[in-house]
């Protein structure tokens, strides 16, 4: 049972949920009266940010964090910013990890040139480097940084410790290129909603079924977007910690804004086994607590689940899909076609056995999510002495971290799972966003891994390639291995082994981990690759503009990895340019080449050499009241796409920068995702436009003209954006807005991105 409160609610000091309608009940409970403000300053949430708030002004938030992590997809580009804007050391722990371009096997030396530009950047600026195998981004930040109380940033969108005690929040690398310039991460202060656990797991099911339900409840009536998730109640001592934190990673596919939980002797003994008690304190809401709502969960009822294509809240119960099999299915496939457009064929019933049972050819435990001790202890139980066949199906499972693998190792229970035929690997996110274990054509993918969007498992249906991720939890997936591939719940096994205690062994980490923080050595040298390329210059905005549209994504949401594609592209992370090439090759595969145009056309007008089909449309523009003067000399021309809620998913900001290299002015939607997409575009000077009403009024190549922007932006008058459609020789009025910007973030815009702002800030930054 999940329910969700229809408005705020609060939580009595001996775990009463109040209802705010009912709130006359509080003071019978406990004698005192609701206050709704009061309340607020009790929750957990709202001290960890008060006491990392610079701003004075707990409405309007200026964050300081105590760390930051990024990994090898993302931490060259974060420091190429920080250089071209005046950095000479990391003020922060910042952790360096080499998890996502692991494998080394696409596009030559590059990964590994990265990789040497990781340990000397580290050598250089006094950073941590976490080399290759040795652990993903999330394992290590648990096993060495979170801490009770904390905050944590990450360039990651999986960033959350708030099973730790830790307000991880992940958002793009140009928030933390801020906060290494010793600038603060500013946004108003969230809402918080209790997440109220009761009751207790059955053994049978694990950390993913009990998340993917709750994703599956808030996700699509937007209930905590944009929000923090705090758990609290009784249910939550009835987790172990391994168990809480493989619920807490998934929260980030709710689109909230980060998490925390309340805190005990279990968060005691985890941070005391990984050398850390002084990390601990205990965390629980004051009294009478006020939430902006609440997501009841009773533990109890969760049931073994499974996310189809194409979207973690795509979720049903083991169960209730066999129920239901042939129409779940059908729907899935027609997803499925929506995904290929014609391009390649998806199907699913075909899968169906003659006595009803789904065959999936793939499983993969692994990553963030489920590559912990625990998930893979499980899995090991569950496979003992069996066998996964010698058919299509195959097992994969990754351990998160190298004292993680050591601690199986030496019980066993690798050797279990080998011996049942399962292949072991090393620490590794790549099967999580397709650069690793990418199924075969036309085939079904098991993985306890955090996404499952579409292509993001490294398929192309461009190239009529196309198979699919379901998600998963370990137990199910080792039941299902087990079965020889058939789609199996973990509740049907009969009987559950205790789990033994977790020994953690960081001599891998003292002998590989490069630990150079307070340790900068200004005289080291960068390792440059030759892909790794310098930002290109980029324009300050002009107080006109003029867009082309190159691309109208008419999706409900499209997502970071249709912005820019994950798997084999993330090896040219470290060139602009060359990644560049992949914007929307997924979504859009004509997007580049009619960027290129547009931003050729810019060129010409910056050489004072008006392209005549530009001179053509002034004809139109000088039309328009208060516009006849204007010349083609003075407007800026820059593309923009629409699409009507882009963002969902990863935090990595080169679905934005790939947009402006190539000469991107604007995104123009009904909505953002995530509020870590909208924070690309605006850190890459990117305007992000709202649209009022429907974008009937253009398509793509019609022109927008949008006069006095830079002036709208300087008085801050944004809720009324006037723009012009210029097409078929006509005019058409359109109007935009940009929803609420700090003073900083309209002056990144203006300045043309947040290295331009930086770069005009040094003497004062000095």
């Amino acid at each position: 049972m999940i329910r969700l409160s229809e408005g705020g609610i609060y939580l009595a000091q001996d775990g009463t949920i109040v209802p705010e309608a009912e709130a006359g009940k509080l003071q019978q409970i406990t004698g005192k009266k609701a206050d709704r403000e009061a309340g607020r300053q009790r929750t957990i949430a709202y001290g960890i940010m008060k006491s990392h708030n610079t701003s004075g002004s707990m409405e309007h938030l200026q964050i300081r964090f105590d760390a930051m992590a990024s990994h090898d997809i993302t931490y060259v580009g974060i420091i190429q910013t920080a250089r071209a804007s005046g950095m000479d050391r990391f003020p922060i722990p910042y952790v360096l990890t080499c998890c996502h371009n692991s494998l080394c096997a696409v596009g030559g030396t590059i990964n590994e040139d990265d990789h040497l530009f990781g340990l000397t950047a580290a050598q250089k600026y006094g950073g941590i480097f976490v080399p290759p195998h040795v652990a993903v981004i999330h394992q290590y930040m648990r096993e060495n940084f979170a801490g009770c109380g904390r905050m944590i940033l990450g360039s990651d969108s999986h960033t959350r410790y708030g099973a730790l005690g830790t307000m991880g929040i992940g958002e793009g690398g140009g928030e933390l290129t801020k906060q290494i310039l010793g600038q603060t991460y500013d946004i108003a202060r969230p809402e918080v909603i209790a997440i109220y656990l009761k009751g207790a797991p059955k053994p049978f099911v694990g950390p993913q079924d009990v998340a993917l339900a709750i994703i599956r409840a808030v996700y699509s009536c937007g209930y905590v977007k944009n929000k923090v998730m705090e758990f609290v109640g009784p249910g939550v001592s009835s987790m172990s910690q391994d168990y809480r934190n493989g619920v807490d990673v998934m929260t980030t596919e709710t689109t909230c804004l980060s998490s925390i939980w309340r805190t005990d002797e279990e968060t005691r003994k985890f941070l005391t086994e990984h050398k850390r008690p002084e990390a601990y304190q205990e965390l629980n809401p004051g009294e009478n607590a006020y939430y902006d709502g609440c997501v009841e969960v009773d533990l109890s009822t969760i049931r073994p689940m499974i996310a189809l294509p194409f979207h973690p809240s795509n979720a049903y119960e083991i169960d209730e899909l066999y129920e239901n099999l042939g129409d779940i299915l059908r729907e899935t496939e027609k997803k499925a076609e929506q995904v290929a457009e014609g391009r390649a064929p998806f199907t699913l019933l075909d899968k169906v056995t003659e006595d009803g049972k789904l065959m999936v050819q793939q499983g993969i435990i692994a990553g963030c999510a489920g590559g912990n001790y625990t998930n893979v202890v499980r899995a090991s139980q569950i496979l003992r002495g069996k066998s996964a066949g010698c058919g299509a199906f195959s097992l994969s499972v990754y351990p998160s971290s190298l004292p993680v693998y050591t601690d199986l190792d030496r019980k066993g229970y690798l050797a279990d799972l080998m011996d049942a035929g399962a292949i072991i690997k090393t620490a590794f996110c790549g099967p999580c966003f397709g650069a690793g274990d990418t199924p075969a054509n036309n085939t079904l993918s098991i993985r306890h891994t955090t996404r499952n969007f579409p292509n993001r498992e490294g398929s192309k249906p461009g190239n009529h390639q196309m198979a699919a991720v379901a998600l998963m939890d370990a137990r199910s997936i080792a039941a299902t291995a087990a079965n020889g591939g058939l789609l199996t719940s973990a509740e049907t096994i009969d009987s559950w082994e205790e789990v033994p205690e977790y020994h953690y062994d960081d001599r891998a980490y003292l002998a590989r981990v490069y630990q150079g923080f307070g340790r900068a050595d200004e005289h080291a040298e960068l390792r440059f690759g030759p892909n790794i390329k310098d930002w290109p210059k980029m324009e300050p905005l002009t107080d006109n503009i003029l867009l082309r549209v190159t691309s109208k994504i008419l999706d409900e949401v499209t997502t970071t990895d249709e912005l820019i594609p994950s798997g084999e592209t993330s090896s040219y992370r470290s060139n602009p340019l060359g990644l560049a090439e992949f914007t929307l090759s997924r979504r859009d595969p004509a997007y580049v080449g009619r960027a290129k145009a547009v931003q050729q056309m810019e060129q010409e007008r910056l050489a004072h050499n008006v392209p005549a089909e530009i001179r053509a449309v002034f004809n139109l523009i000088h039309t328009i009241p208060g516009q006849e003067q204007i010349s083609a000399e003075e407007v800026e021309i820059g593309s923009t796409i629409y699409a009507n809620r882009p963002g969902d998913g990863s935090a990595r900001e080169q679905a934005a920068s790939c947009q402006r290299v190539l000469g991107a002015l604007a995104n123009i939607t009904q909505d953002y995702a995530t509020k870590r997409y909208r924070s690309n575009c605006i850190n890459w000077g990117i305007l992000p436009f709202h649209l009022k009403g429907e974008s009937t009024a253009f398509e793509v190549d019609d022109y927008i003209y949008i006069p006095g922007i830079r002036k709208a932006l300087t008085d801050n008058r944004l809720d009324d954006i006037i723009g012009y459609v210029l097409k078929n020789g006509s005019v058409q009025e359109i109007h935009l807005y940009i929803q609420t910007l700090t003073e900083n973030e309209r002056k990144i815009i203006q300045a043309g991105c947040l290295i331009n702002f930086n770069r005009a800030r040094r003497p004062e930054r000095a």
